[in-house]
């Protein structure tokens, strides 16, 4: 025996009640919608969030935050991760932007952060548009550098 076979008992095998079928059937004339109103006419259906023209929750409440529309969004680029992958050998010790791509670490036209997190076993020079405090502190240790790539500015008028 299973789901499959399973059975309704016969007493609950009710049928409907016909609305609207004069007034002997029990349920004729306002067919159990009261006399007049919005919710007696052909049609109605209620919105879940509506409030029967009150002020709906979500306008009565008060907004918060806020999305800057001029934020400016890095991928972040983690030394240990850096150090992994001159390991491996998909990249050297001097990283521009185009190799930072090539290995799919950023895509093309994003902006690469470095953080600090892990350890850098050699030296490395390195190209990125922003680097923490504690990331510039451990290639610094190391012997390397980080060269900061200027950004193009937005608000330059193009001929």
């Amino acid at each position: 025996m299973d789901l499959s076979n399973l059975k309704a008992p016969e007493p609950n095998k009710k049928k409907a009640r016909r609305k609207g079928r004069g007034l002997g059937s029990g349920n004729g004339r306002h067919c159990g919608r009261g006399r007049k109103g919005q919710k007696s006419r052909s049609g109605y259906t209620v919105r879940p969030y509506f409030e029967g023209g009150q002020m709906p929750l979500q306008r009565r409440l008060p907004k918060f935050g806020f999305n800057n529309p001029f934020r400016t969004e890095y991928v972040p680029l983690n030394i240990y991760l850096i150090d992994a992958f001159i390991e491996k050998g998909r990249l050297e010790t001097t990283i521009t932007l185009e190799d930072l791509v090539e290995a799919d670490l950023i895509r093309k036209g994003e902006r690469a952060k470095l953080l600090g997190e892990g350890e850098l076993s050699q030296s490395i020079d390195i190209e990125v548009h922003a680097a923490s405090k504690s990331a510039r502190e451990k290639v610094e240790d190391a012997g390397g550098t980080i060269t900061k790539v200027p950004e193009p500015s937005k608000y330059v008028r193009k001929k």
